[in-house]
């Protein structure tokens, strides 16, 4: 068996949880569609507490919420006098649903093995991660024994869905009882094209609001006596997306705003409506907090209203902005131990060296970054929440591959 060449390996020759081809069939045939746990931390739990994990199920809710069951697990260094590093993993066993099934060429839940690909809902988004590095953990331990520190496991059931009772509160549940990391790894699809593309060491804020605009409903013939709030809507709508917010800094790209829903409810073509509504959301750089955000789009809703070119004549436009609750905000990590051990780990494994990129939507990672210096890194991304979502046999064995050679780097440094 030559583990220069992950094709060449034979599943039937490793031990539990050591294969992270076996370890992610398991967690595919649980139809873990969130807020449904579907039996996955059932499944990890019976590969981790062999290992030597403690393992917690943690369920959290919050009123108007679907309860959420989440797992952490920890190995080594559980004692007050603990002063190793202490490395986090992350990541959410809850899938998106699976579409139209009879479009799949497999099963959705069914993890089959066709010319070199495992096909499943959760293959690249998420489970794939978390399969290969409690492969890599396994192997780990069985070459190298129990850490030097102490290595956890936080999985939620909640990522895909509103992230209320998940990361969060799994975060809060862990700091209560005395947790504390060092680093983390978030193991989401990072990859463009193959592995070994791309790390995400940060990502750009999220900023949502949806914007009401008040007219005077009326018939269509006699404008004159209504006040069209379409109007209104397109003029504030184009403020918003022009002109551009910031030109982007020297790690992120422009802040970018987009109207992702025009709305006035309005079955009948010959009446002008009385409101009508749109939604954006901005993803923003390091120019901006979500405070001085909110006042630039403040200001420029409030120039629009009064200066249109829509409303000829006509008083300003009559509007109310209502924010989302809960704005992501954009961060960038700078520990040089863990970026430079997880890239080298990558270049050794495959052969590339990996970009650091802060580009994409949203993770887990937003949360945790209050925690400890965090970076994300997993499979190939272009399967991802769609129909035949499946992954190349041989990239499992590649991360697990490098989640070792990571770890070896990690706590042999620590070690030294």
């Amino acid at each position: 068996m030559s583990l220069a060449d992950p094709t060449s390996l034979d599943p039937s020759a490793l031990p539990p949880s050591h294969d992270p081809v076996a370890n992610l069939a398991a967690l595919i045939r649980c139809p873990s569609v969130t807020p449904a746990e579907g039996g996955a931390l059932g499944v990890l739990e019976e590969m981790l507490a062999p290992l030597g994990f403690a393992v917690d199920r943690v369920l959290a809710q919050e009123a108007g919420t679907p309860d959420i069951e989440n797992l952490y697990a920890r190995l080594g260094g559980a004692d007050a006098s603990f002063e190793g590093r202490h490395l986090l993993f992350a990541g959410h066993t809850d899938v998106v649903p699976i579409g139209d099934e009879a479009a799949w060429t497999h099963a959705p839940f069914a993890a089959v093995i066709d010319d070199g690909m495992l096909y499943g809902r959760g293959a690249v988004d998420m489970k794939g991660g978390i399969a290969c590095f409690i492969a890599a953990v396994a192997r780990f331990v069985g070459q190298h024994g129990t850490p030097n520190g102490a290595i956890s496991l936080l999985i939620t059931g909640d990522e895909e869905g509103p992230a209320i009772n998940g990361t969060t509160k799994l975060l809060d549940w862990a700091t209560a009882r005395g947790e504390r990391w060092d680093a983390c790894i978030v193991g989401e699809p990072t990859n463009p094209d193959q592995l070994g593309d791309m790390i995400k060491i940060g990502r750009r804020g999220s900023l949502s609001g949806t914007v009401t605009v008040h007219g005077v409903q009326g018939h269509a013939a006699y404008p004159h006596l209504a006040d069209s709030p379409v109007r209104g809507a397109l003029q504030l709508a184009a403020a918003l997306m022009d002109p551009p917010f910031d030109a982007g800094t020297e790690n992120f790209q422009p802040s970018n705003l987009e109207v992702t829903s025009l709305d006035v409810g309005n079955p009948a073509v010959n009446v002008i409506p009385a409101r009508a509504t749109f939604r954006f959301n901005i993803r923003f750089n390091d120019t901006w907090d979500a405070d001085s955000l909110k006042g630039e789009i403040i200001t420029r809703l409030d120039r629009a209203a009064a200066h249109g070119p829509l409303r000829p004549g006509r008083d300003p436009v009559r509007y109310d902005l209502t924010w989302s609750e809960r704005p992501s905000h954009v961060f960038l990590t700078r520990s040089n131990q863990l970026i430079s051990s997880l890239s080298s780990a990558v270049e050794a494994v495959t052969g590339r060296q990996p970009a650091l990129s802060t580009t994409g939507g949203t993770s887990d990672a937003r949360f945790i970054k209050d925690h400890c210096p965090v970076v994300e890194f997993g499979l190939v991304g272009q399967t991802m929440h769609m129909v035949d979502e499946r992954v190349s046999v041989a990239d499992l064995e590649t991360l697990t591959r490098i989640y070792l050679a990571f770890l070896e780097r990690w706590f042999n440094d620590a070690a030294a």
